[in-house]
């Protein structure tokens, strides 16, 4: 039983700390300490992938084969706003199928579905991009010079990614991210 002043010291040690804990706790109130760069609590607020991936029209096994991430070279934006740099007569007309903001026109990290998803129709060629019709395109809201994607926007393709390549059964070497994406 030589241990016994050992135990009383680790006990009197563990009860100073819980106390100092809930006192600082106290304190603090409803004034929790601000989310450094990534906080799981903002997160998790963020509707879940599943969500995003559902669409109106059916989705036939087969019908996607390759994923392409690109960057939307703007500082802000969401769907609507990226219709109206575009000239496009209305955010149904956006030539991709998802759009990830960074917090600046809709929520860091959120997953916006375009017209074309729901549909299920396929990406037009145009001008940037000949791809083919069996390509899943995601718009990150970013310019890869000045605003790089937050740790939302990363983690959230990523997610939508892994989705996506599961649920379509899509090869990993058919995934195509930005030259620069991380």
């Amino acid at each position: 039983m030589s241990n016994q002043p050992r135990v009383a010291k680790v006990l009197a040690a563990l009860l100073i700390s819980m106390t100092a804990g809930a006192i600082v706790l106290m304190a603090l109130g409803n004034n929790p300490p601000s989310a450094g760069p990534f906080a799981l609590s903002s997160y998790y607020r963020l509707d879940p992938v599943e969500k995003a991936i559902f669409s109106r029209a059916a989705q036939r096994p087969g019908r996607w084969n390759r994923i392409e991430i690109y960057y939307s070279d703007t500082r802000a934006g969401n769907i609507e706003q990226l219709a109206v740099l575009s000239g496009l007569a209305g955010p149904e007309d956006i030539n991709c199928h998802f759009v990830i903001c960074n917090g600046l026109g809709a929520g860091d990290g959120q997953i916006l579905p375009t017209e074309k998803w729901q549909r299920q129709w396929s990406i037009i060629p145009g001008q940037t991009w000949y791809g083919s019709g069996q390509t899943i395109r995601i718009c990150i809201i970013a310019d890869s010079r000045t605003a790089r994607p937050t740790d939302f926007q990363i983690k959230r393709t990523e997610a939508l990614v892994e989705g996506l390549y599961r649920k379509f059964d899509i090869q990993a070497k058919s995934i195509y991210y930005p030259n620069d994406w991380r």
